[in-house]
């Protein structure tokens, strides 16, 4: 009997060659867009796009209609929003800077589809993702690197969980972007030459801040200052939603020289600048943590890792020190350790485990 597998299509290239491999592959491919966007006017979610518009529904659907497979669309707007946009919210309100696309992937994208897919009778979701489902010699499963590493997407799938990658398929890391596209133009499908979405999918103008005052409105802390470390006033900024670790541009600030956001302090109000040389550091601390090809790291541990999603990656040593919490040490500083965003340990080409940044030293 042929195992059945729900496609998370969100209209894009990746997601509907996706579909068309598994199904060549002798699956029973069922297609499934979920429905996250919150904002019932037709007209903005057409235009908003990304993998929630309008526009993603239709493109999915056409291209379920040309693999002739049966396609669905499912509504989780109410996980997207407690899981993913009320966190990036609150992150921001701390002075962190979330990375939403890990959250919408553990928790909407693979707790909620994988649910409700198995409540339906699929033994599997699959993704469009650029990365692979390794089993261990050990019996674990881990995500590994993808054949290509400028599309590796393995860094925002850190977070699933032992359970979730056994019943995951992701066929699509084992090709290049080109080679993807090539097989959706040798096999007709409409997406073929759609372009790739690049914002964050419910702030499609990139305009955090504005989005954040909406959505908190009156807990949103508004004007402070800019200070040094030593706590000398320097100007005022618009808000500590406004800013990130490493930032330069925006801060409408005459020093003579370029100065950079160096930590941000939501107790106070503050942010605080620095020269070129305060926005590197070679140890942080992370918690919240997600380990995958190990059950648990019971000593230290050289590792590489990465801080943010366009990072190469850096060697590091990993330790234990507390129950909840990891002392990552750098052989060589890394720019813009930022609170908020994950720290992904990587071996042999896959993923070790990984965990959110809280501070760094």
């Amino acid at each position: 009997m042929k195992k059945k597998v729900v496609v998370g299509m969100s209209g894009g290239v990746d997601s509907s060659v996706a579909a068309y491999l598994l199904k060549e592959q002798g699956y029973d491919v069922i297609g499934v867009t979920m429905q996250i966007w919150q904002d019932e006017d037709d007209a903005i979610q057409a235009e908003n796009g990304g993998c929630c518009g309008l526009s993603a529904v239709d493109d999915a659907r056409a291209v379920a209609q040309s693999l002739q497979i049966p396609y669905y669309v499912m509504n989780f707007k109410k996980e997207f929003k407690e899981k993913v946009m009320d966190y990036f919210v609150e992150a921001y309100l701390a002075g962190q800077t979330p990375n939403p696309c890990i959250a919408c992937n553990r928790y909407v994208k693979w707790e909620s589809l994988l649910k409700r897919s198995m409540e339906i009778g699929a033994d599997y979701i699959a993704t469009g993702h650029y990365a692979r489902i390794l089993q261990l010699p050990n019996g674990r499963y881990a995500v590994g690197t993808s054949v290509t590493a400028a599309k590796d997407q393995t860094y925002a799938l850190y977070n699933l969980t032992q359970y979730q990658l056994a019943h995951t398929l992701m066929p699509v890391g084992e090709y290049t972007k080109d080679e993807i596209r090539e097989i959706a133009r040798r096999e007709g499908l409409p997406v073929a030459y759609k372009p790739d979405s690049q914002e964050i999918c419910f702030v499609p103008d990139n305009d955090y801040a504005s989005f954040i005052d909406q959505a908190a409105q009156d807990r949103v802390p508004g004007r402070g200052n800019y200070v040094t470390k030593d706590g000398t006033v320097l100007g005022e900024h618009l808000g500590i939603t406004h800013y990130t670790i490493g930032q330069r541009k925006g801060l409408n600030l005459a020093m003579g020289r370029p100065v950079f956001v160096t930590e941000i302090r939501p107790e106070s109000n503050e942010v605080v600048i620095g020269e070129a040389e305060d926005v590197f550091g070679d140890v942080l601390f992370c918690n919240q943590l997600n380990f995958m090809s190990i059950e648990d790291l019971t000593q230290p541990r050289e590792v590489s890792a990465k801080i943010r999603y366009a990072h190469g990656g850096e060697k590091c040593r990993i330790e234990k020190v507390g129950e909840d919490m990891v002392k990552c040490s750098f052989h060589e500083p890394v720019r813009a350790i930022t609170p908020g965003q994950a720290v992904v340990f990587y071996e042999d080409g896959h993923v070790l485990g990984g965990g959110v940044i809280i501070k760094s030293e």
